[in-house]
């Protein structure tokens, strides 16, 4: 008999072949550039002479010691990129939370219940990442934190899209099952989501007031040519690429769903990498690291239709800052929402900017706006999400 399969091995960062491709075209475009930069080259200036001047004093060496240099630091920077990727594939740590009953089940899609006696907070994750962003870990699971403090906490989990699902539009998804999630709850709850989330609970709030009590907005985008129109529509153009991949499976895949994302920051990953390869590994900040990273590389499919709603709609036509998004016929209009809402704009936010995000709680009337230091994951589950968002949250809620 075989021997029995081990455990499933990491495929981070994904897509691999991407971020080494990335990372070596940036180590060759630097080396050639440094061999070519002269003064007969078409970008020569006067700055740039005075920039070589300056190098080449630190350098303490001839007209090859920059190029010299250059070379070092690219092989210096591919080395750290392997022993990052190499440690965070190797890492010891793995999720391990106790389970949480489901109190309602739809296709692919669970409600879990973590508890508590106090209102009702329904937290709504996006639907291209999974759902345990809040619950990653013990001591960073917005989730099981909220439950501990008094507050009874149930959590959409979208699941896996299977055949039904990835015919879905958005409507299916916020008029269908988001709304079929709140009715078997009973009662109006706090209805919280997180990026991709928010955007649901808007529409989802705005069409049945009589099963939320109470909106929160975390890190959710609505103005999606705010920070940069350029970059929004690049995306929205990268859709007629996308469509063989819809035609096959019906859904868009993982992997292209993370070139996406990568296109954000092209040479982050390799820089965060990078600084988890100097880390020690047995440290608490190691450790969460590898737990983000896992959550990030173990994506979700999103459904054709949705797919092409998002960015035709959202990211190339801007239609929710322009008042033209409709759910089921109706339009969606923060405005026109009349219940307490709190606002999480993350500052240091690189997937969804502030600029995209404020100017859902400026069209929001008598919005709280709550504005964290913090990054849009560290917000909700990084080493300081206790402090910048999870106790903030909560105070909103008791003070409801």
């Amino acid at each position: 008999m075989p021997a029995p399969p081990g455990p499933l091995l990491r495929r981070g960062p994904r897509p691999l072949l991407l971020h080494l491709t990335l990372a070596m075209l940036k180590s060759s475009a630097s080396l050639i550039a440094s061999q070519s930069l002269s003064s007969a080259s078409p970008n020569w200036s006067a700055a740039a002479a005075e920039q070589a001047r300056a190098i080449a004093a630190a350098l303490q060496g001839g007209d090859g010691a920059f190029p010299q240099a250059v070379l070092m630091e690219a092989l210096r920077q591919d080395r750290e990129l392997i022993a990052g990727i190499a440690a965070y594939r190797r890492h010891p740590w793995r999720r391990v939370l106790p389970e949480v009953p489901a109190i309602w089940e739809e296709g692919g899609s669970r409600l879990l219940d973590f508890g508590g006696t106090g209102p009702t907070v329904l937290l709504v994750p996006s639907l291209v990442n999974r759902a345990h962003v809040l619950d990653l870990a013990p001591r960073h699971s917005m989730a099981r934190f909220l439950a501990g403090e008094g507050l009874r906490v149930l959590l959409l989990d979208w699941g896996w899209p299977g055949e039904l699902e990835r015919s879905f539009t958005l409507t299916d998804y916020i008029a269908g099952r988001l709304e079929r999630a709140l009715t078997a709850v009973g009662g109006r709850v706090v209805l919280a989501g997180y990026c991709m989330g928010g955007l649901l609970t808007v529409a989802a709030a705005q069409r049945r007031p009589d099963l939320v009590a109470a909106l929160a907005l975390l890190a959710t985008p609505w103005d999606f040519h705010g920070d940069d129109p350029t970059r929004a529509t690049a995306l929205a153009r990268l859709l007629p690429l996308m469509e063989p991949l819809l035609a096959f499976g019906g859904a868009l895949p993982i992997d292209a769903l993370q070139i996406m994302f990568a296109l954000l920051d092209p040479f982050g990953i390799a820089t965060k990498y990078r600084g988890f390869g100097r880390l020690n590994q047995d440290s608490d900040r190691a450790r969460l690291f590898v737990a983000l990273e896992d959550w990030l590389n173990d994506g979700v499919p999103l459904a054709g239709p949705v797919a092409r709603e998002c960015l035709n709609g959202w990211y190339g036509a801007n239609t929710p800052a322009r008042g033209t998004w409709r759910v089921a016929g109706l339009a969606v209009d923060p405005a026109a929402l009349d219940l307490p809402c709190f606002v999480a704009v993350p500052g240091r936010d690189r997937i969804v900017p502030p600029e995209s995000a404020r100017p859902l709680a400026a069209a929001i009337p008598n919005a709280v706006l709550h504005e964290p230091a913090a990054g849009h994951i560290g917000m909700a589950a990084g080493s300081t999400a206790e402090a910048v968002l999870w106790r903030p949250f909560l105070d909103w809620v008791r003070g409801l």
